[in-house]
């Protein structure tokens, strides 16, 4: 028993250790400062490369947003593993790396590409995952140092399986609408969800059948691109009506936005079964034979095609 009672309390407090080194969704541009010595914390910048070359936090590597996106005519696609593999491994990332992901901070929408990654790094495996708060714009606010030197980076050998616990697919998502045990949270602006406008790559405008409107910028501080604490999400959680017990599915038109209702839902609230469709709209309205809900009769569908095509004569 008493060999029992020992054995025990280690795996308790193996746990808790455990728990103690998980690292925080979110950092404050002071957080991630004091970490910056650690040899096992990688600050990967994924603004435009130019935008890092004028000036970075220091030690932070580049890798832009736009190498873990799909293809221009769905970017929501999650790229092939060995693309992911290739890009990991370029970045030294390993299982015991405390990766932290930072972007411009310049508005609510630009979270979702840290969002995004971080998802992207955490279906291949790694645990130890963190935001940059604000971004970059965050750190310059609060007066801390950025430099022009780009680390020297030793690649790594690490091979990531993707966990598929927390991406669904198309053909998923079809299933969990005849069945109707997920919640489906539509993370666009409201236009959107509506059936007003569509994303330019998508085929039709509309949402999902039985789909909820949570627009991805509840989540920030009123006027700024900072997230809310995670007092405060649980807040929003509970009055957008999100049910913990259910599975949630997030979604939006190539999941951007759908990121950062993801991270909220999963990574800072807690909840235990959120899966981002990656895809989102932009492949679900390629089928015409997969229902959609506020769809925009035959009249409205032309006239927003026409003005599609004409802003794209004038852009």
């Amino acid at each position: 028993m008493k060999k029992f009672a020992s054995l025990a309390l280690g795996l308790t407090l193996a746990s808790l250790a455990q728990l103690a080194m998980a690292a925080p969704p979110l950092l404050s541009p002071q957080e991630l400062q004091a970490k910056l010595a650690d040899p096992n914390v990688r600050v990967i910048d994924i603004r435009e490369p130019q935008l890092y070359a004028a000036g970075h936090i220091p030690g932070s590597v580049s890798a832009h947003y736009g190498q873990w996106r799909g293809p221009s005519t769905n970017p929501g696609e999650l790229p092939h593993l060995p693309k992911l593999t290739a890009l990991v491994q370029s970045l030294g990332l390993t299982p015991s790396t405390h990766a932290v992901v930072v972007s411009t901070g310049a508005d609510t929408t630009d979270f979702g590409a840290s969002a995004r990654v971080y998802w992207t790094l955490k279906i291949l495996g790694l645990k130890e995952l963190s935001v940059l708060n604000g971004g970059v714009k965050a750190w310059t606010d609060a007066k801390l140092p950025i430099n022009d030197r780009v680390p020297t980076i030793t690649a790594s050998t690490f091979q990531p399986k993707l966990d598929t616990s927390q991406i669904v697919t198309t053909e998923e998502v079809a299933k969990r609408i005849k069945s109707g045990d997920s919640a489906l949270i539509d993370a666009r602006p409201s236009a959107f969800f509506q059936g007003e406008t569509k994303a330019p790559a998508a085929k039709a405008a509309g949402t999902l059948p039985g789909a909820v409107n949570v627009t991805f910028d509840k989540w920030f501080a009123p006027g700024t691109a900072v997230f809310v604490s995670a007092d405060q999400a649980r807040q929003i959680a509970a009055s957008n009506k999100i049910d913990p017990a259910k599975e949630t599915i997030s979604f939006c038109n190539t999941g951007h936005w759908a990121a950062t209702n993801w991270f909220a839902m999963s990574e800072v609230v807690g909840h235990k079964n959120v899966k981002l469709y990656a895809a989102s709209m932009v492949e679900w309205s390629q089928d015409n034979n997969l229902p959609m809900a506020n769809a925009p009769s035959r009249g409205q569908q032309l006239l927003q095609d026409a003005k599609g095509w004409v802003n794209k004569i004038i852009n």
